[in-house]
């Protein structure tokens, strides 16, 4: 698939500003509109103008929404931008509902998220499918994953969520937490609850989820990877004994560690493709520290001269927690401190 990537290309200039409310903001739209390549959709020129209003505070999320909305009303815009109106729609209900602190990790939730992201788009917006069907992909050849049957959506998802949330990530290094992250991500995925829209809606629960631990996933991996995302997802559950294929994670860790943490895996979907022969190297990282600990280093990294009490900020936890976390990284010469409490640094080592 042809990339257009003159959005990215224009939303990018935001980040490299500097400005840290403006380049949150950017980095929010650019993964809200790179997710709409998983169904093949392309912005309008009217969205990016609005991206930039609402990034130079020109106006609230609100206010883009009516834009958006008002835009499409008009019927000369509606046949212009016909092939844009859901990517547009979509990508400001993404930014919105990302620009938001609140989230619970239910069934609940990811319907929530599904119903508001496709009000109006989908007669079928947040709610769960009632008929089995399948899907050729063309990195199978054509063939499908077996997605969950209608009659057990609700009991699976309760039950995968169920499992994550009794799941502990104490003691699991980095590359072991990634691994557990893979799975549970793909067994979600697999589900696949709504009649369409399930891997924006996937990614958008996952995305809030991943802020529990302290990341902040509006990160360009998702704006420029969200088709390969959607065939890691596919070849983590497709099996075909006959051709001796079976269910492999590794192309979801490579995205999942690049996304988290500090990796440059080389994310093409040719790689995805079950005919494909090259073999990339294997996910093998001697990564010892915890996904907390992971989520401080990407903040140290950004602004090392950056205080606890700002980092308890960023990743929602009390400052108890952080500078227990965070003395800990000392003690395991993860990070060290350089100067003294106010004007002083932190160090990765």
């Amino acid at each position: 698939m042809k990339k257009d990537k003159n959005w990215s290309m224009e939303l990018s200039e935001y980040i490299k500003q500097g400005e840290l409310k403006s380049s949150e903001k950017a980095k929010t739209w650019e993964t809200a509109i790179g997710l709409q390549e998983v169904d093949g959709l392309k912005p309008s020129k009217y969205l990016i103008e609005t991206a930039k209003e609402h990034i130079e505070g020109n106006i609230n999320i609100d206010e883009a929404k009516r834009r958006i909305d008002e835009y499409y009303k008009i019927e000369d815009n509606r046949k212009l931008e016909s092939d844009s109106e859901e990517a547009d729609k979509v990508s400001v209900r993404i930014t919105e509902i990302l620009s938001e602190n609140s989230f619970n990790f239910t069934i609940f939730e990811l319907i929530n998220i599904h119903l508001r992201l496709f009000k109006g788009i989908y007669k079928e917006a947040g709610k769960i499918r009632d008929y089995n069907f399948t899907k050729k992909e063309w990195i199978l050849n054509n063939d499908t994953v077996i997605y969950s049957s209608f009659e057990t959506i609700r009991e699976t998802l309760e039950y995968d969520l169920e499992q994550e949330r009794n799941f502990s990530y104490k003691d699991l290094s980095f590359e072991e937490s990634i691994k557990h992250i893979a799975r549970f991500t793909s067994n979600i995925w697999q589900v696949h609850p709504f009649c369409e829209g399930n891997t924006r809606a996937t990614a958008v629960f996952l995305i809030k989820y991943l802020r529990t631990f302290g990341f902040h996933i509006n990160d360009d991996v998702f704006a420029e990877n969200s088709w390969y995302f959607r065939n890691a997802l596919v070849r983590a559950n497709y099996r075909n004994f006959e051709k001796n294929i079976f269910e492999d994670t590794s192309y979801l860790e490579k995205f999942f560690f690049n996304l988290l943490g500090d990796t440059k895996y080389e994310l093409k979907n040719r790689y995805t493709h079950i005919d494909y022969k090259q073999k990339e190297n294997t996910v093998k990282l001697d990564m010892k520290y915890t996904l907390e600990e992971q989520a401080i280093i990407n903040i140290i990294k950004d602004n090392e001269s950056i205080k606890q009490e700002e980092i308890a900020k960023l990743t929602g936890k009390s400052i108890r927690t952080i500078k227990t976390i965070m003395s800990e990284m000392q003690d395991k010469n993860i990070i060290h401190r350089v100067g003294g409490k106010k004007n002083g640094k932190w160090v990765i080592n």
